[in-house]
């Protein structure tokens, strides 16, 4: 057995091909995380909400803060001038400690992929049942609020336990974005129903770059450089591209120019679906889930198959 035992090897270029609406080359979807932090979150002696002072953390709190009251509206003019419907990777306090920016998200019919309810209250050492309440109040919060069904989940601040994924199939999900291993989506094993990883980024997340002092030039090119090796990729068998974000990061006023430009060069290119998360995994999951099953069994080596 291969650890985790959550997912089979398959190079990719074993696999069936797969064909995104319209021969598409390249699945286009965005992510901005739409994020609460706790002022003063309940203490995790497992983990430190707030790590650069004890608490609080100003300065910490009110970076993050300047993304839901400044720079998500003016994040949402360049998303509404490119007509790009996000999936929102959500911490659903947002929807009830913001209604404007719930409005604003409804009213454009966005789909949301939860994050937890704050990003300051972590997975990790939930027991099974907590972790079972966990997801029902997700699923219930933003169906009062969305009128949405929750499909998929980012866990908050990346904090799954080993039981996760079979709970998240449990709960109903389709989707699990915890895994950043590959450029398709791809079955995920687990105990009863379906679930698949879905290819959110962390590797060109606006997040990571801004963590190691990179410039807003080095994010654009590095997406550039990304997308242009998917899109040729893609020729043969569809790939993802996330753009995963941060408002209070992408949408300053020094760097929303940025993301303005690195939607405009994507959709300049003829064979991208411009869509989102919920419909990539509902894509996958019709067409692509079983026939990909399928092929891993029928390439199980004897040797794999004992040792399994």
């Amino acid at each position: 057995m291969l650890e985790p035992d959550r997912f089979d090897y398959s190079p990719i270029f074993d696999r069936p091909a797969i064909k995104w609406p319209n021969n598409a080359r390249v699945a286009l979807w965005v992510s901005p995380n739409m994020e609460h932090y706790e002022y003063l979150p309940p203490k995790a002696d497992w983990r430190n909400q707030w790590p650069r002072t004890p608490h609080p953390d100003v300065s910490g709190y009110a970076h993050k803060d300047y993304g839901n009251r400044v720079a998500f509206w003016r994040m949402l003019e360049v998303m509404d001038a490119h007509k790009i419907r996000c999936t929102v990777s959500l911490n659903e306090a947002v929807l009830e400690h913001f209604p404007d920016i719930t409005k604003a998200m409804v009213k454009r019919d966005y789909d949301y992929m939860s994050h937890g309810i704050y990003n300051t209250r972590f997975l990790n050492k939930l027991t099974l049942d907590e972790e079972r309440a966990f997801y029902k109040d997700c699923i219930d919060t933003l169906k009062k609020h969305t009128g949405k069904q929750l499909k998929g989940m980012l866990t908050p601040a990346i904090s799954p336990t080993e039981a996760t994924p079979d709970l998240m199939a449990e709960a109903g999900l389709i989707y699990h974005a915890d895994w950043f291993h590959d450029d398709q989506p791809f079955p995920l094993k687990v105990k009863s129903g379906r679930l698949i990883s879905m290819p959110y980024a962390i590797d060109i997340n606006d997040g990571t770059y801004n963590r190691f002092g990179c410039t807003p030039e080095y994010w654009y090119q590095s997406l550039k450089n990304q997308f242009d090796i998917v899109y040729e990729e893609g020729a043969e068998s569809g790939r993802t591209i996330c753009l995963s974000l941060h408002p209070y990061i992408i949408a300053a006023p020094s760097r929303i120019k940025y993301l303005d430009a690195i939607l405009d060069y994507i959709l300049s290119h003829a064979g991208v679906w411009n869509t989102t998360g919920d419909e990539i995994a509902q894509y996958y999951m019709d067409n692509y889930h079983d026939m990909m099953v399928k092929h891993l069994k029928s390439k199980k080596s004897p040797v794999a198959e004992r040792a399994a």
